[in-house]
């Protein structure tokens, strides 16, 4: 059974941000790849696979993400499938209860969220943190202001 835990505090612009665009990299020739990567949670109870370029991620300091470390990568849902953990996990939601941060019950983390994009698209924002091969080195960054929105 999924529980819902609500938070009615922070500002969270996860939805706001939508699936990913092409982010200004300083003129970087960093080549992208779109391929298909294996992630989940910390205790292995939930596991995925994502279909995505990963080269460029977005870092928000809205409440959650700050307090969670996450790397963004933003996906259409049809690029996302869930391979374990389904039932268990816990859909939190809190300000808008607009982004559905899916958390492991086991373990605590939050490894994806589920959303609609600003075009209405299903959309999963994935914690890049949370792929089984990413080079966290390799990635371009681009900073999102999520806290003042």
């Amino acid at each position: 059974m999924t529980k819902s835990p609500a938070d009615t505090k922070g500002n969270s612009a996860v939805a706001k941000v939508g699936p990913a665009k092409a982010a200004p990299d300083g003129g970087s020739q960093q080549k992208s790849e779109r391929k298909t990567h294996g992630g989940g949670c910390h205790c292995g109870k939930v596991r995925y696979e994502m279909t995505s370029d990963v080269a460029k991620v977005i870092s928000c300091n809205c409440s959650i993400c700050t307090k969670s470390g996450s790397l963004l990568t933003f996906i259409p849902a049809t690029e996302f499938k869930l391979k374990s953990g389904a039932a268990d996990l816990i859909d939190y939601q809190f300000n808008k209860h607009a982004i559905h941060h899916m958390v492991c019950p086991d373990c605590g983390i939050k490894s994806f969220a589920r959303a609609t994009g600003p075009d209405g698209t299903p959309t999963v924002a994935v914690n890049v943190r949370c792929l089984d091969d990413i080079d966290l080195k390799a990635l371009t960054i681009t900073e999102f202001d999520g806290r003042s929105r």
